[in-house]
């Protein structure tokens, strides 16, 4: 008979939210995989549990080439628990993988339900939570970054991201140019830590906040766009919108043909709201173009 494979939450700042099958876990397991074999021990050393079976490390660098050695292990009959550094696995963590190769092998995959800061963040946000996706880390680079938001900006639904600390300023300026200074949001820093912090505003006002520097392990949540008909986007709008698209490197026909698309409108209407404006700036009236 093939093993299994267990995905265990581990807390994501209180220890004392690790939840009782963990410990369980830990000392019966034949293999622990974790992403850090330090943390690991500093949290084994906390719950005062001792694993029973061989530790390996399981993190990005070495998921590719650890996960056939694993499946080897589970095949065979072992039962392997793996444990990131806060959290559940494979929820923007090392884990899918494994996941997936068990899942071919038919090997018997289960969990240990754990904290989340998905789910923790969001419930403190005040924001809406009938309805969300989870969108994990924006791309480092400013334009990759502005193009993945934009393919969110009329995502009605909460969006939850994680991001880090010296990254934060930019995200939420670039957030604020997408979806608008106004949209709310909340920042919610050390989740079930000593300084756990949760900031909410609107993205201008956080963005501004956040330019100071921020510490810690950094959750966003932010409301989802606001139901709009297509009579309630005006010129400026539209071509804010339009704008967005073209600093992200798309033509402008391509842009307003997306703007258009997404506000129900036909491109003409989009069309003559950028031309429009572009007659009416301050700098083509000074060289006598309009």
């Amino acid at each position: 008979m093939t093993g299994t494979l267990v995905l265990a939450g581990t807390p994501i700042g209180d220890i004392a939210d690790a939840p009782p099958r963990l410990a369980q876990e830990l000392a019966g397991a034949d293999v622990v995989a974790a992403e850090d074999t330090r943390r690991l021990r500093r949290l084994t050393q906390a719950l005062g549990v001792t694993p029973g079976g061989r530790i390996v490390s399981y993190f990005e660098g070495n998921e590719a080439a650890r996960t056939p050695e694993l499946i080897e292990e589970l095949v065979g009959g072992a039962r392997v628990l793996l444990v990131t550094d806060a959290g559940m696995p494979s929820v923007s963590d090392p884990g899918y993988r494994l996941v997936a190769a068990a899942v071919e092998k038919d090997v018997r995959v289960t969990a240990v339900p754990g904290p989340s800061a998905v789910l923790t963040a969001l419930a403190l946000s005040g924001l809406p939570v009938d309805r969300f996706c989870f969108e994990g880390f924006l791309p480092r680079k400013a334009g990759e970054r502005l193009t993945r938001l934009r393919e969110v900006a009329a995502e009605r639904r909460t969006l939850v991201y994680f991001e880090a600390p010296h990254r934060l300023d930019d995200t939420l300026a670039a957030m604020a140019e997408v979806f608008g200074a106004d949209r709310r949001a909340a920042v919610c820093r050390e989740l079930t830590k000593t300084y756990e912090e949760i900031k909410r505003g609107g993205l201008g006002a956080l963005a501004a906040w956040a330019a100071d520097g921020v510490r810690g392990e950094i959750t966003v949540v932010v409301e989802g766009a606001p139901e709009k008909g297509p009579e309630e986007l005006d010129g400026a709008e539209l071509v804010r919108r339009v704008r967005v698209r073209e600093e992200a490197g798309e033509r402008r026909k391509e842009a307003i043909a997306a703007v258009a698309a997404e506000a129900g409108l036909p491109k003409r209407e989009v069309f003559d709201a950028v031309v429009a404006a572009k007659n009416a700036s301050p700098e083509r009236g000074a060289r006598g173009d309009a």
